[in-house]
């Protein structure tokens, strides 16, 4: 006879993992506590009804939401057997994004699909349980509730390196005042820009430290002595900046503490890309001539795969997670330490279109890199 566990999904065991998740995620619901977006639950169970109070609310309540995901920085977690962390790179990558609308988040609702649960006698509770330590840091770093989650067994579908291959993707609920939305006018000529400091790769061009590591060494580079440190470097967890920020424009509820015109995450497409994107609408340009320097296996990755600092600034963040344009940097500076998160003033929004940055990079540190609004190298 023919079952579903012969099939390769063990219903047993995704009770199991579900519960696991559940209960971490109960422990995020007091995030929201008073807040836009509590949670209310009638019955305590897994597959129970979870509701989110909104009765009351203000006339100019919007409310929009965001998806992404991990991609593929799980290799590296496979790799080292450490997946602790990875959660921290899912809820920055859709909580930190809707901080750039002007909303704050407050739900979280995830799609884990693996490869498999393990078996009876061998059961991956243990990977599982690594994963819902990071859900519940990283969701009261992010101050988001978990409303809910779904686990699904999918087999060969899903590949990878080791025994537990997964994929991990989630969905953002934010909520905001409509006139406090960045709409893109906002930015002035003068405003300073002002950095957030990151200490690794978020979870954006992996892709290319991986192609190169694996030219130079192959595909198991990560037991090259050469390689010693560089999956534990690329699986830095990201910084989270969204309590900060909403601190400093005021969320949905609270006063704002800072006057910001603009707000972007450097994540694919670097400073260039995202910060033309916050200047488009307004035909201004940034000159950034202090920014952070990368972190050590960005420079290590540029003199490895012969990388061009101008095609770096493209694809990683290069020492910045995010970027601010303010009038008032002194007070984001120094909401963003009270959060335990280092910036600075590292350029100013200018008349001319285009981004120019000053690079800090391997090759051509200290020259300026020229880049029109939509990311594009204009330098020889």
């Amino acid at each position: 006879m023919v079952d579903y566990k012969a099939a390769g999904v063990n219903i047993e065991l995704g009770d199991e993992a579900s519960d696991i998740l559940y209960n971490a995620a109960k422990h995020t619901w007091g995030n929201r506590d008073g807040r836009v977006g509590e949670i209310y639950s009638p019955f305590d169970d897994f597959s129970g009804l979870r509701c989110v109070r909104v009765g009351g609310l203000p006339d100019d309540a919007v409310m929009s939401f965001g998806f992404d995901g991990v991609g593929t920085k799980v290799e590296l977690a496979e790799r080292t057997g450490n997946h602790e962390t990875v959660a921290y790179d899912l809820f920055a990558m859709v909580c930190d994004d809707a901080v750039v609308r002007g909303g704050e988040p407050a739900l979280v609702g995830s799609i884990l699909d693996v490869r498999s649960l393990g078996s009876d006698d061998a059961p991956y509770t243990g990977f599982l349980k690594q994963l819902a330590k990071g859900y519940i840091e990283a969701a009261s770093d992010a101050n988001v509730a978990v409303i809910n989650g779904e686990i699904a067994e999918l087999g060969a579908r899903i590949g990878g390196r080791g025994d537990f291959n997964y994929n991990w993707g989630a969905g953002c609920v934010w909520f905001a005042r409509e006139g406090r939305l960045f709409r893109g006018n906002e930015p002035r000529e003068g405003d300073s820009i002002v950095a957030l400091k990151e200490d690794g790769p978020r979870s954006n061009g992996l892709s290319l430290f991986r192609k190169i590591l694996t030219d130079r060494y192959g595909p198991d580079w990560d037991a090259a002595p050469e390689c010693e440190g560089y999956a534990d470097a690329m699986l830095r967890p990201s910084k989270i900046y969204t309590r900060a920020v909403v601190d400093m424009i005021g969320g949905f509820d609270s006063e704002p503490k800072a006057q910001v015109h603009g707000v972007a995450h450097i994540t694919g497409g670097g400073i260039p890309g995202k910060v033309g994107r916050m200047l488009k609408a307004t035909g201004l340009g940034a000159y950034f001539d202090y920014v952070f320097s990368p972190c050590q296996i960005m420079l290590d990755m540029q003199e490895m795969g012969e990388v061009p600092d101008h095609k770096a600034y493209r694809t990683w963040n290069m020492g910045q997670g995010m970027a601010i344009a303010t009038p008032e940097p002194e007070n984001v500076i120094e909401l963003a330490g009270s959060h335990g998160i280092v910036a600075k003033v590292a350029g100013e929004v200018t008349k001319g279109p285009g981004i120019t940055v000053r690079s800090a990079g391997r090759f051509s540190e200290g020259k300026e890199l020229p880049f029109d609004l939509e990311g594009n190298f204009l330098g020889d």
